[in-house]
């Protein structure tokens, strides 16, 4: 109750503290004039404050529906603030950015061009109303009448075709005859008026405000696209290679004596996933301009159609996304697998922005089948500003938490389905209590579980054990076919009730821990009773044995080690798990000690597109188009999970305790002679590797700081070891079967063991 009441009075204080952030006399602003609520509405704020001196620090807090672009003195500060809406439904992220560089004694002219979206799509809730709201208190500088504004009047919408309907974004089109020049500057042009007071801050419909919980975008700034030119009749097509599929707004600069002529610009990614997706158009003006589109898109070409007459000087492209590097890698003497390394890394990157995306042009959706993966694809590889972007989607996955208790995918946006199978996996071990592992963050943790435990308590188990199937929502087990759902669920629901069990044990409810414990023996029961033999299966299936169903009941520990060969057996003609399910499949082989047969399974099944010459990133299925799946992106990072399989089992780094104060390292050196991997962690950067040579294989390894590594070296005869033998531990706790373990602190170790 203690510990209730003082997590509690914590959330009230943060929420008096950001509620601060925005003093009275702050207003949510809009322009008086015009259809300001209408889609895709661009809004022009200008005001301007006189400083006699400048504070030691001058931060601003911003709020916007939907996005904004912020210029102080003609220098662009903020390029695209405010993320969709969140953390729950109907509140508010606001961005809190420092201005102090941009402002000058004498007269400062501020200028914010806002974006507001007007739609709901699957990765925003509409508020349903524009606006604007800045506060920066240092300096007395807030929104209020006394801004200026106006509809810009330049901005409208593209024709045919319109995006599908599950983005919330608009294609942009811009009419250069009617541009306003450098409004952001000099004296306030006309057409400007006093803006319309619409709201306090924490007022209907944007209500609660939430600082971003993520960094502000990474702008690798303007880059000269190369191109090749393709004549035709009466217009020619600019094709403009990117050097990887990335998410970009295209900029032109171009020359018409005569103006008033459309040049398109699209990317190849126009129709990914099927359906069109976003694109931008421009209307010239006489004479020579220079136009960028804020609305980005992705893709790996550009594709800039111009009538002829109108002479292009340059396309130029900038890639903006989220403000996280990869730091971390692993490389082998395998090209198919340094191969596909590089494509997960660029995949994964491609779909972080306002959150972790399915794909970054059909969708934009932050489904959590693919969250789990690419949350742990991030810790393995980037650095840890990535983590924010996991707790932000898990904080907005549980606080999206209906009244009869379900969590539904995906979120923020407007799905309005439970995906039960995503949703066990997330509240379970890979994702929620993966979260936990890296980063150490029980305060976190302490938040979710309430809604986990309320999740759990509408799962239900039969007479004989097994989960009951819940019909409800979108019954989605995975891509394919072959799917046996009872038993896809039931192995979900294993794995999440093991997660709940941990996370009470951590934080203090043994009697709950207890509980879920009782749950999982009686689970057990049920679902080794679906045992025919040769595989699990459950009674009322009738179609092919499902290997989805294998694998998860392998990591969960469901199967006990005497299902092992028949399970190996059948995953060598058992082929039905999408490439999202794979990776668990992959995972399975390793914990059977079948991992040689695992690497060669990814090796076969992805082939395609880790091969594909066209492609830098991972597709959503099998193949394009008729084998995609789901529409059939070409750029689907869950596609990489067998990677953290790599990390986890083939490598064996994971963290032991929370936020890697003692962590593992299990090698399984198979398929490869030589690799290497290095993780980025909160305690500093493991390095491991081996190499196989001359019947010896090394290893090194490097323990940061703050952290022990519990290491086990694949060999029982310490006679066969070189290396620093002192740290050879005997501790009981710590053997495992066909290994010799050591315990060791910081520093760096190499140790040599004769095969």
């Amino acid at each position: 109750m203690m510990r209730k009441l003082l997590f509690l009075l914590a959330f009230a204080f943060a929420a008096m503290l950001q509620a601060a952030d925005f003093v009275t006399e702050s207003r949510w602003i809009t322009a008086s004039e015009g259809d300001v609520n209408a889609q895709n509405t661009w809004i022009a704020f200008r005001k301007d404050i006189t400083l006699g001196s400048i504070p030691m620090k001058v931060e601003a807090s911003i709020a916007a529906a939907s996005k904004y672009w912020l210029w102080i003195n003609g220098e662009m500060v903020v390029f695209e603030g405010q993320l969709k809406r969140g953390p729950t439904p109907k509140d508010t992220y606001y961005d809190k950015v420092d201005i102090t560089p941009f402002l000058k004694k004498g007269n400062n002219e501020v200028a914010v061009l806002l974006w507001y979206f007007g739609k709901s799509g699957f990765s925003h809730n509409s508020s349903g109303k524009s606006g604007l709201l800045f506060s920066a208190q240092a300096i007395g500088l807030y929104s209020d009448s006394q801004w200026m504004s106006r509809i810009h009047p330049a901005y409208g919408t593209c024709g045919d075709p319109k995006p599908n309907g599950r983005l919330s974004e608009s294609s942009i089109k811009y009419d250069g005859n009617k541009d306003l020049g450098e409004w952001q500057t000099g004296d306030i042009q006309s057409g400007f008026a006093a803006s319309k007071e619409i709201g306090k801050a924490g007022s209907a419909p944007w209500n609660a405000l939430v600082e971003r919980p993520t960094p502000l975008w990474k702008d690798f700034g303007p880059k000269k696209g190369k191109y090749t030119t393709k004549r035709g009749t009466e217009e020619d097509t600019l094709v403009v290679a990117l050097p990887y599929n990335m998410q970009m707004t295209p900029i032109i600069e171009v020359d018409d004596p005569e103006g008033g002529r459309a040049i398109s610009i699209k990317s190849d990614h126009l129709f990914g996933g099927g359906e069109p997706n976003v694109w931008a158009q421009y209307i010239t003006r006489p004479g020579r301009q220079k136009y960028e589109s804020y609305g980005w898109f992705n893709g790996e070409h550009l594709y800039v159609t111009v009538p002829h007459g109108v002479k292009v000087k340059s396309v130029q492209y900038r890639e903006t996304g989220y403000n996280s590097e990869v730091v971390g890698g692993f490389e082998c003497d395998d090209d198919y697998f340094n191969t596909y390394w590089k494509k997960t890394m660029r995949t994964l990157y491609v779909n972080m922005r306002d959150t972790y995306f399915d794909c970054p042009d059909r969708e934009r959706a932050q489904w959590w089948g693919d969250g789990t993966l690419l949350m742990t694809e991030s810790f393995y590889s980037h650095t840890t500003s990535a983590h924010a972007m996991a707790r932000k989607g898990l904080l907005e996955l549980c606080k999206h938490q209906r009244k009869d208790y379900t969590i539904y995918s995906p979120i923020p946006g407007n799905w309005g389905s439970e995906l039960p199978a995503q949703m066990l996996a997330t509240i379970g071990l890979p994702g929620v209590w993966t979260y936990y592992m890296h980063t150490g963050d029980l305060t976190t943790l302490a938040e979710l579980y309430p809604y986990i435990r309320n999740y759990l308590s509408i799962w239900k188990l039969e007479e004989n054990g097994l989960t009951a199937f819940r019909k409800i929502g979108w019954n989605w087990g995975d891509w394919g076919d072959n799917r046996d759902m009872r038993m896809i669920y039931a192995a979900w629901h294993y794995i999440a009730l093991e997660a709940a069990a941990r996370m009470a044990q951590v934080l203090g409810n043994p009697t709950e821990s207890e509980y879920y414990r009782g749950q999982m023996a009686r689970l057990k029961v049920g679902f080794n009773a679906c045992w025919n033999g040769t595989a699990y299966r459950h009674p009322d299936y009738k179609e092919k044995t499902d290997d989805r169903v294998q694998a998860l009941a392998v990591i969960s520990g469901l199967a006990d080690k005497d299902k092992y060969p028949a399970i190996k057996q059948l995953f060598r003609t058992e082929m039905h798990a999408s490439p999202y399910m794979e990776k668990y499949v992959t995972d399975a082989c390793f914990v059977m000690g079948d991992g040689e047969y695992g690497m060669e399974r990814v090796r076969e099944r992805y082939k395609k597109m880790v091969e594909h010459p066209d492609y830098t990133t991972l597709f959503e299925g099998w193949g394009i188009g008729a084998e995609g799946f789901g529409g059939g992106t070409t750029n689907h990072a869950w596609s990489g999970g067998p990677l953290i399989t790599v990390c986890e089992y083939l490598m064996g780094v994971t963290p032991l305790e929370a936020g890697w104060g003692r962590f593992q390292v299990k090698p399984t050196p198979v398929t490869f002679n030589r690799a290497s991997l290095d993780v980025p962690t909160v305690k500093g950067m493991v390095r491991f590797a081996y190499k196989k040579s001359g019947g010896k294989t090394t290893f090194t390894l490097t323990v940061p700081e703050g952290t022990e590594a519990v290491f086990y070296l694949p060999v029982t005869d310490a006679e066969k070891i070189k290396g620093k033998k002192e740290f050879i531990t005997s501790q009981a706790s710590l053997q495992k079967e066909g290994c010799t373990a050591l315990l060791l602190p910081a520093g760096k170790y190499k140790y040599t063991i004769q095969n």
